[in-house]
């Protein structure tokens, strides 16, 4: 797998290292609201936005900014906010707080996201879930590694790296949303030879199958390119796919859309995909 060439020479490798330290500068932030009062308010799509999804993006565009100063940049919070979303065809997705509801809970699931798109396609990215101390690294290769926010990161030999199970055969593991459940998806596992269901926040769904622990996650619900982009990356990299109700890869560079996701299906094992396909549009 190439690890492709960005601004300045740089390769994708070396885009998702940069990512991997803003995310886990980002988590210190992220961590000290985590205890406190998040001050929670409704954005225009009443989904919940805190102190944490603010502070963090701060950090990670001033660090996008002085590191990555050519590589436009579409970011959750901003574009809430109104600002201008480029149309470009190589820029970063930033999530700076993905699984609000699963902060404001207090049960750790919630990560910070940076994906980079080149060509309509994920090429690098990190998830980083600071309550946990676990982030994925992806650009040629898919790494999962341990590390708390603010310290540094581990050199490369000290990371796993993981990559995506044939489907078992008795059975699959199913992750659903902690708190996005709908009809669709229902139907749609019903179709497919279920042996246990795991709930989970955020983008940790796409790890956990990129490392080999669950094999399906299916999405009807809406999510925006931010969502998807820094955890299908790390998924493609470990050897999975995420298609959309087309059949195809899930693409990203939607400008006409508001960067808005449809339906989509994170999957492992590429060759046992094709059932999983067939169910998308009818679901």
């Amino acid at each position: 797998m190439s690890s492709g060439l960005g601004p300045d020479g740089l390769n994708n490798d070396a885009i998702a290292e940069i990512f991997a330290e803003l995310a886990v500068a980002a988590g210190v932030v992220v961590m000290d609201i985590y205890g406190t009062d998040s001050h929670v308010h409704a954005k225009p799509d009443q989904s919940p936005v805190c102190d944490a999804d603010i502070a963090a993006e701060k950090i990670i565009l001033a660090g996008l900014a002085a590191r990555l100063p050519h590589l436009p940049v579409v970011a959750e919070e901003a574009a809430a906010s109104g600002a201008k979303l480029p149309e470009a065809d190589m820029f970063i997705l930033v999530d700076p707080l993905d699984g609000t509801r699963e902060f404001l809970a207090h049960n750790g699931e919630f990560t910070v996201n940076l994906g980079l798109i080149i060509a309509g396609e994920p090429k690098a990215g990190v998830v980083y879930a600071p309550a946990l101390q676990q982030i994925w690294i992806a650009g040629s290769h898919a790494y999962a590694v341990t590390v708390a926010p603010g310290a540094a990161l581990p050199a490369r030999d000290q990371r796993r790296l993981i990559h995506t199970r044939e489907a078992p055969a008795d059975g699959l593991v199913a992750l659903a949303s902690r708190s996005h459940a709908d009809p669709q998806t229902e139907a749609y596992l019903a179709r497919l030879p279920i042996k246990a269901r795991q709930p989970a926040g955020s983008s940790l769904k796409f790890c956990r199958i990129a490392e080999a622990a669950a094999d399906v996650y299916p999405r009807f619900g809406p999510t925006m390119e931010w969502d998807t982009a820094a955890g299908d990356a790390v998924l493609r990299a470990a050897g999975g796919l995420v298609f959309d109700d087309t059949g195809g890869p899930l693409r990203y560079g939607k400008f006409a859309r508001n960067y808005r996701n449809g339906p989509f299906v994170a999957w492992g094992d590429r060759h046992a995909s094709a059932q999983a396909k067939a169910g998308v549009k009818s679901a």
